[in-house]
């Protein structure tokens, strides 16, 4: 559980994670077949990150809460984490439960591993024990799990020894975010000047690491793999490196997803046919190092002619093979030459006409119609209404 560094002092290792969502259904954008391989590769992605804990030396894996994604576990997921703390029993689990999971493991576990510590509505705190230098700094784990009894208070009650090297564990919303998913509120504010070294967060997605006041600073890990479009980017955990004589950490984030979501703005302006927007699809990824194995989701944007011509169907299909997973959003925009209609004498410029004259049809959404009118007035099949 630790090492000695060239210097003869002694260290301790730590990964703080949080979010993991195991057993998600991960179906809002993906096919059955993909979604039932990507929930499985998030179990893998932890169970890879315990035995790189253990490679690595580690003394202790905090979860920051929402291990789970619901209430009803897997089997396969229970078995699995049970299997995985009780198969590195020189690793100490600290595992807060979050807004998604509470009760969710434990209950159906007939026994709680000697290794798996837990924590409950009140500060309860943990030494981390078997430090070979007996003179160092002590480090002390504690947390407790917020609910709307006991949010509100539940600072006042925190007491920390100053001299020893603090990390404090809670899930819930900084309060400058807005709330998401009944979360409660972490004021940090109320925990600034009580001696935490590292506030070990979980419930944001995405890694954040910022200084909670002279002594300590608060971290968010992100969630272990993105599992949507508003997750894109690196994910991973949060590995600490503590300095036992000084009591002095240091953390790094160390990217772990086995795959990466990206969304990728593709501009469109002035493109008269799909060949086109292909073209500018194409060049937008090509040579730019993403991945096979990633999931991606092109955004059209920009303004086009109400007359050009685009398949969103055939450029999917043209993508589809290159990716892992292939999203296309259309944002784009249709631009009509209304000078140019106002006096056209044909049934397209009478229909023009009409539409523009609608009073009960928002102004953005005229553009659109005229479109599909011109569409359907060419005779041609109305592929993405």
């Amino acid at each position: 559980m630790y090492y000695r560094d060239d210097t003869g002092g002694s260290n301790m290792k730590i990964i703080h994670c949080a979010d993991i969502h195991l057993d998600s259904k991960m179906s809002a954008n993906l096919t059955k077949e993909k979604a039932r391989e990507r929930k499985t590769e998030l179990l893998t992605t932890f169970q890879n990150m315990v035995t790189y804990g253990a490679e690595q030396g580690v003394a202790a894996i905090i979860i920051a809460g929402d291990l789970f994604d619901t209430k009803n576990v897997s089997a396969t997921a229970r078995n699995v984490v049970k299997d995985l703390i009780q198969g590195h029993p020189k690793i100490a689990f600290y595992y807060l439960q979050g807004n998604h999971d509470e009760g969710s493991f434990t209950s159906g576990l007939s026994e709680i591993p000697e290794n798996l510590h837990l924590f409950g509505n009140n500060w309860t705190s943990y030494e981390l024990s078997g430090t070979e230098n007996t003179s160092g700094k002590g480090v002390a784990v504690t947390g407790v799990e917020l609910t709307p009894e006991n949010s509100g208070s539940i600072y006042n009650t925190l007491s920390l020894d100053v001299d020893q090297c603090n990390i404090v564990v809670l899930h819930g919303q900084e309060s400058e975010y807005s709330v998401r998913d009944k979360a409660e509120i972490i004021h940090l504010t109320a925990l600034k000047n009580k001696g935490i070294d590292y506030l070990a967060l979980g419930h944001i997605h995405s890694y954040k690491k910022e200084r909670l006041d002279a002594r300590g600073v608060y971290c968010y890990p992100g969630c272990l793999e993105g599992r949507g479009f508003d997750e894109c980017g690196e994910h991973g955990f949060v590995m600490l490196d503590i300095d036992e004589l000084t009591g002095t950490i240091d953390s790094t984030f160390i990217p772990f997803a086995s795959r990466k979501l990206y969304t990728i703005p593709v501009d469109i302006t002035g493109c008269e046919s799909t060949t086109e927007i292909m073209e500018r699809m194409r060049a937008e990824t090509a040579g730019k190092g993403y991945p096979e194995k990633s999931l991606i989701k092109y955004e059209l944007v920009g303004k086009i002619d109400v007359e050009s011509e685009k398949d969103i169907d055939f450029l999917l299909h043209q993508f589809s093979h290159l990716f892992y997973f292939v999203k296309i959003k259309d944002s784009s925009e249709y631009l009509v030459d209304y000078v140019a209609f106002a006096k056209d004498k044909s049934l397209k410029g009478e229909f023009i006409r009409t539409v523009m004259g609608r009073a009960d049809l928002p102004e953005e959404d005229k553009a659109t119609v005229i479109h599909y009118g011109l569409q359907a007035l060419a005779g041609e099949e109305i592929l993405d209404a």
